[in-house]
């Protein structure tokens, strides 16, 4: 599949990011809706995937702190890479501009994915949205 990821911002690509993030945590994950979007969304840097037909099909952003967030992949295009470009994107972009360790909350289930990107889980799991996560961190030495 070919595939772009291209950085964005809430003004130029708001509705394409809402879109996918409505289809994976809202419809799929039964996050509420009111907790999708925030105060954040303005001021993060964003990426934005898209297909080789041009079709935004996965999203993430990162904050001024370097937390990672709200990675999503729609769920047919899964597998394919998709989360892992968009990471790799986030961590080339944390380095570049010198904004520090990235770190993320991620949902327990998908912690492995981390892992295998160099990350590591820390300290106990809580629940965000009703859905078990635990803090996951970049050793500096990695970035």
């Amino acid at each position: 599949m070919s595939l772009r990821v291209i950085r964005t911002d809430w003004s130029t690509h708001g509705k394409s990011l809402l879109a996918i993030r409505h289809a994976v945590f809202v419809e799929e994950q039964g996050v509420p809706l009111a907790l999708e979007h925030d105060e954040h969304d303005a001021d993060a840097l964003h990426l934005l995937a898209l297909s080789g037909s041009g079709q935004p099909v996965g999203t993430a952003r990162m904050l001024a702190d370097a937390h990672i967030g709200r990675m999503a992949v729609l769920a047919d295009y899964r597998g394919q890479g998709i989360g892992t470009a968009l990471l790799r994107e986030m961590l080339r972009l944390a380095r570049e501009q010198h904004i520090g360790s990235p770190f993320l909350h991620a949902q327990c289930v998908a912690i492995g994915f981390y892992e295998r990107l160099g990350f590591v889980a820390e300290g106990p799991e809580f629940l965000d949205a009703g859905i078990p996560q635990a803090a996951v961190d970049l050793p500096i030495e990695l970035l």
